[in-house]
């Protein structure tokens, strides 16, 4: 395993998504569901932050001797505002951009399938375009999450604030767990590990 680009030091890894039971289960919450799987396999529960709009929950990742202190944090807050809770969480607790962590949906990939990848645009997503204008960069991590282009015409917003179909919501928890293994992958092994790793994955 190379350790070569392996984050030195805690990560802060951000879920995106809306606020409320309106939204709760959409495809933009993706990021949040992922971070809820993440806490729930540890057993721990979020809590109000300080100094951010946002829920945190504050532990570790991997073996211990070689594991990494990360803070899982949720805006509470709309999507489109994800930058300052990021910025003030990301100050609070000392953490660079490099070692932020973005888990967010993706219309760009297939369902189901999972990129991984530091900087780069933000192909028309709201929530990471308020984040880079935060942090004043684009090179932070990120964990896309595939949920699929809108069939036909359909309209993109309408589709990424809908529910996931039935036939989705089937394979849904498996894609969570891939997605959280992804999450530890990068902060364990770093961005090329967990690239070969999961990208060398078909689409399932």
């Amino acid at each position: 395993m190379s350790l070569s680009d392996r984050p030195d030091g805690p990560c802060l890894v951000v879920g995106l998504g809306n606020p409320g039971p309106r939204y709760a289960a959409t495809r933009h919450n993706v990021g949040q569901m992922v971070l809820d799987h993440i806490a729930e396999a540890a057993g721990g529960r979020f809590a109000a932050a300080r100094r951010a709009p946002a829920v945190v929950l504050e532990g570790r990742l991997g073996i211990p001797g070689s594991d990494q202190r990360v803070i899982l944090a949720k805006s509470t807050g709309f999507m489109n505002t994800s930058g300052g809770p990021v910025k003030a969480l990301a100050d609070y607790y000392a953490i660079p951009a490099e070692r932020v962590i973005v888990v967010h949906d993706e219309v760009d990939i297939p369902f189901d399938t999972l990129r991984l990848k530091r900087g780069g645009g933000e192909g028309g997503h709201n929530g990471l375009r308020d984040i880079t204008k935060a942090l004043g960069t684009k090179d932070y991590l990120r964990v896309r999450v595939g949920v699929g282009r809108p069939p036909g015409r359909a309209d993109t917003a309408d589709f990424v604030l809908s529910p996931f179909s039935s036939t989705e919501r089937k394979d849904l928890p498996l894609l969570l767990s891939d997605a959280a293994d992804a999450v530890e992958a990068l902060v364990l092994e770093g961005l090329a590990a967990a690239q070969q790793r999961f990208h060398s994955r078909e689409a399932r």
